[in-house]
């Protein structure tokens, strides 16, 4: 038996932005605190979500101080903010930094509980404020998770945190908000989303639900991934990507990321490496090594990308999805850790901590083949050039 987890409404299509009142109206809501960061802050989609807000006779606020990597002294800012105010909702505005800092914020403005309290394996179920997420990016598939990330800067590590209570009640996804976006942040949350599919379809807590989701994710996201790069105007590609990163999220929310994911979130909190490039380094290394302990399952995967043939092996299909994965990073120019300028003598140093971590993370116990911390550091050194 599976349980299925979703947010309770989602709006989805080019021109969705502007139905966020009709939407928090029908939920009972008008008191939101927006959270993003500055660049959505000049944009002009923040003044946007505003005005529209403001027309319907609701009263926001902003935080606009989110950074990347969002940390646990960011997150408290924004907590701090709120409190000044009375706020029935949390909206989180931009791609997975303020969508998390606002999980975040939705769940400590509720009650008086420490972030590292609520770190994995605790499971935060009771509701903070209602979660309404509006991504502008293809990528993270936040807006349909149950999953936080912060990082505790006291020792470098990033938290995941997980519960019902970071499950957004409203999802806002309009593929327009997208049509921006620089080729470097379309190609690495492209690679996230792809990563998100890939890891839900071979995790052990795989169900059927969630590897129908996954499988269409990746039909919708190998098929445009290069399309979006080369023609970012392409409409009809922008869109197929924003679906298939929702879909993406959903499966893995429903299932589990696994050992990219595990061994990605130390390299972004040790060498702020943004975390769907960190995703895309990994992924290669990683899928060559789990693949023995699912073959036919990373098999399908192929076949789904439509990279190998329905009858063709799974041997030679998974074959042709590592070389994929590998070109694609090629094309796209994903860099190593080595290439992106990491210091090879603190990278060498912190291979121990970066392995711990992220065994401690429970994500490579999903794995389909699960390594132990000396495996972890063995790829950590393949991966680094």
């Amino acid at each position: 038996m599976s349980t299925i987890l979703l947010p309770r409404a989602m709006r989805i299509g080019g021109g969705a932005l502007n139905e966020t009142a009709e939407a928090l109206a029908q939920l009972g809501l008008g008191a939101p605190l927006i959270v993003t960061d500055g660049w959505m802050a000049t944009s002009g989609v923040l003044g946007r979500l505003i005005d529209g807000l403001t027309q319907a006779g609701m009263a926001p606020r902003a935080f606009t101080e989110v950074t990347p990597d969002p940390t646990v002294a960011g997150v408290m800012a924004a907590v701090a903010f709120a409190a000044q105010a009375h706020h029935d909702c949390v909206i989180g505005l931009g791609g997975g930094s303020p969508i998390d800092t606002a999980k975040a914020v939705a769940v400590l403005a509720a009650r008086d509980v420490s972030l590292r309290a609520l770190k994995a394996p605790h499971q935060e179920n009771a509701p903070g404020l209602p979660i309404i997420a509006i991504p502008t990016t293809a990528g993270t598939g936040s807006e349909a998770t149950r999953f936080t990330i912060i990082t505790d800067e006291a020792n470098d590590e990033k938290m995941l945190c997980a519960g019902l209570a970071y499950l957004p009640t409203l999802a806002i996804v309009d593929y327009e908000l997208t049509l921006t976006k620089p080729l470097r942040l379309t190609a690495d949350t492209g690679i996230d989303a792809l990563t998100h599919a890939i890891e839900a379809y071979v995790s052990v807590r795989a169900n059927s639900f969630s590897d129908g989701m996954a499988l269409a994710a990746m039909r919708a996201i190998w098929g445009n991934l290069r399309t979006v790069c080369d023609d970012p105007g392409n409409r009809a590609a922008r869109e197929a990507m924003m679906t298939g990163s929702l879909q993406a999220g959903i499966a893995f929310s429903n299932a589990s990321v696994a050992l990219v994911h595990g061994m990605s979130r130390p390299i972004g909190a040790h060498f702020h490496v943004p975390h769907g490039l960190s995703n895309a380094m990994l992924l290669p290394v990683v899928t060559a090594w789990s693949a023995p302990g699912a073959l036919g399952r990373y098999a399908d995967c192929a076949r789904a990308m439509d990279l190998a043939r329905g009858d063709e092996g799974d041997q030679a299909s998974v074959a042709r999805l590592i070389e994929a994965l590998r070109a694609v990073n090629r094309d796209l120019g994903v860099p190593s850790p080595r290439g992106f300028g990491i210091d090879a003598a603190r990278w060498t140093a912190l291979i121990p901590v970066m392995a711990q971590q992220a065994l401690d993370s429970g994500s490579p116990a999903n794995n389909p083949r699960v390594p132990d911390a000396a495996t972890i550091a063995g790829l950590y050194h393949e991966a680094w050039d």
